[in-house]
């Protein structure tokens, strides 16, 4: 179905296919030096050393796990309010999604309930920076020195959000972004892994290069480790790397469009905004609100033509995620509210402050 005011438009300039022209007019289509030139910008924009970029950020994710070694026996603490991929890539590499609640103003993952959920096999931690709102690193820094267990975020919709002046995809062992059109940098379909650890930053390269190395006694490769084709063609990258030539614009786009609707929403008591994390920016991916009738709502707003969508699912409430290889905490309050009352509203970089009004209008109308 087509609306009038989407959800999202992706951001296509001429920059963008003119850097895919040249993509296609070399010939050279699949993983090269484009993808480079796109992992040196974003590894260089984030302020890390190393960005390896991926087929999506669930084949990141998954590959992620694998570098650190974690497998069968092991556990992984991933919240229930995100989606399914994240405790997905937990489970491809065999390993136990143990899913905990998530706060219910900032819908992250409850610090508390995180470290309550530890035990003997916990290996990593799996937060997300979910809609774009940066983790608190002051508590799983804490808790990363207490235990000693790895940090693999999930950052799918968090590039360009910062935690006390620190970008995200900075702050942990290795970080994962996604570029579906639904991010604000897109390059199709596409993930992004960066991390300061050079060792795993080689194995994360060497893995989605079916298990490739070099040979120092002679000319060619050698196959070192099992692997897989996870690489990002030159094509895909142009996308994002001509997006990321103008990322700070974009975001400020953003960020003045969600100023933009909490002036709008200022006075509504029964439309309420997620908390952002203290010390955090939010680098607004999605902007959502809490609505009573959620789902009633959505539908009225869609017929008017205006894409309003749920967040995202809660995990526990999933078959995928119930019975044998999971284990589940007792109750999920804060990820049940964010279930039944989270709603995502239209924001694109061509958006009017017209067609923003408009929305807002439509939405006190259904929630009245």
């Amino acid at each position: 179905m087509s609306y009038r005011i989407p959800l999202i438009r992706p951001y296509i300039n001429d920059r963008v296919k003119e850097l895919v022209n040249e993509v296609l007019d070399s010939g050279f289509l699949t993983e090269g030096p484009v993808t480079k030139s796109f992992e040196r910008s974003v590894a260089s924009y984030v302020g890390v050393s190393n960005a390896i970029a991926f087929t999506s950020c669930t084949t990141g994710l998954e590959t992620a796990l694998r570098v650190a070694g974690i497998g069968r026996g092991d556990e992984v603490i991933v919240p229930d309010y995100t989606y399914p991929a994240t405790a997905g890539a937990v489970r491809i590499v065999g390993a136990t999604p143990v899913i905990v609640d998530v706060d219910p103003e900032t819908l992250l993952i409850d610090y508390h309930q995180l470290e309550e959920a530890m035990s003997y096999n916990t290996k990593a931690v799996m937060p997300v920076s979910l809609f774009g709102n940066p983790l608190d690193f002051d508590q799983l820094m804490t808790l990363k020195e207490r235990y000693g267990i790895l940090i693999i975020e999930d950052a799918a919709c968090a590039l360009g959000s910062s935690f006390k002046g620190q970008k995200t995809g900075a702050w942990s062992d290795m970080t994962v972004f996604s570029f579906h059109p639904r991010k604000f940098i897109t390059t199709g379909e596409g993930g992004m892994v960066t991390t300061p650890n050079e060792q795993w930053a080689r194995a994360l390269h060497q893995y989605k290069h079916f298990g490739m190395g070099s040979d120092d006694q002679r000319e060619g490769v050698v196959f070192l480790t099992t692997g897989t084709n996870y690489k990002m063609s030159n094509i895909l990258a142009a996308l994002g790397l001509a997006q990321m030539e103008i990322v700070d614009d974009l975001l400020n786009e953003r960020r003045v469009l969600a100023r933009n609707y909490l002036q709008l929403l200022d006075d509504q008591e029964k439309i309420k905004i997620p908390l952002t994390t203290e010390n955090g920016i939010h680098s607004y991916q999605s902007f959502a609100v809490f609505v009573r009738n959620r789902d009633r709502i959505m539908k009225q707003l869609r017929e008017q033509g205006i894409e309003a969508q749920i967040g995202t699912y809660s995990l526990h409430q999933q078959p995928a995620f119930q019975g044998e290889g999971v284990r589940l905490s007792r109750q999920y309050p804060g990820s049940i509210r964010a279930w039944e009352e989270t709603l995502v509203l239209p924001m694109y970089h061509s958006m009017t402050e017209a067609e923003q009004s408009e929305v807002v209008e439509k939405l006190k109308a259904c929630v009245e």
